[in-house]
């Protein structure tokens, strides 16, 4: 028995080929088309969220734009695990069933997020977590969905932040990692909220690098600069106060 088992390769467990996978993007973007427009000037948004620090706000009106901030962010994870993983992807790899509820608990816990004043926006400073944040944020929604042209894949193929898991992961680890150094009442919630988004990004990577070419080194890449960030903690930058 041991025998068989060792003469099976990772792709043998998975019950789909690269065409199948990125054909699922096809049929999302195609469903939801033009959200994507709404999701991208959403992600903008969170760009300016996470580039304002505390104290440069003015309050209340300040506080309202970061909890709209997590409040948008909840029901993008929640669009994402019920139009692609529950409706598309779960079809062609029944694993992806034990993922949907853990995308229903990351949007709970970003509604969680937005119920301290200002839970989400970073503290005064440039810190090495806030600068990676802001940066895996902007690659998530500005330079992800080109990737798949450098691939060689179709535009429809793209995946896009807000409609697609992996830059919806990025994206949420990035705005999570520019708010981790805000000393208040919801700075555990938001090391938390990280878990999840840093879960997918390692289950996409297995998947995508067993089902070979360069795109897993992506989400690998954004989990562990999160992981590098939150270690070397808020070390400040020349501009940091």
């Amino acid at each position: 028995m041991l025998a068989d088992l060792t003469t099976y390769r990772p792709e043998d467990f998975l019950l789909f080929g690269p065409e199948v996978y990125w054909r699922l993007f096809a049929l999302q973007n195609a469903a939801l088309w033009p959200l994507h427009v709404a999701t991208t000037a959403f992600g903008l948004f969170l760009c300016a969220v996470a580039s304002v620090p505390e104290g440069q706000g003015k309050p209340p009106a300040g506080h309202w734009l970061v909890r709209g901030a997590a409040t948008g962010l909840a029901l993008l994870w929640l669009l994402v695990g019920w139009t692609f993983l529950l409706d598309r992807y779960s079809p062609v790899n029944w694993a992806i069933d034990y993922a949907v509820p853990l995308f229903a608990l990351e949007a709970a816990l970003l509604l969680a997020c937005a119920v301290p004043a200002g839970s989400l926006q970073p503290a005064a400073g440039w810190t090495a977590r806030r600068i990676a944040g802001l940066g895996l944020l902007g690659y998530a929604v500005l330079l992800h969905p080109l990737t798949g042209l450098l691939a060689g894949r179709p535009w429809n193929e793209a995946e896009v932040f807000g409609l697609a898991p992996d830059p919806t992961a990025m994206a949420t680890l990035g705005i999570l990692l520019a708010a981790a150094d805000r000393a208040s009442a919801g700075r555990w919630l938001v090391l938390i909220g990280m878990a999840v988004p840093l879960a997918w990004c390692l289950v996409s990577a297995a998947t995508l690098l067993t089902l070979g070419g360069w795109a897993g080194w992506l989400p690998l890449a954004a989990a562990l600069l999160a992981v590098a960030a939150l270690a070397a903690g808020g070390h400040r930058g020349r501009a940091g106060g």
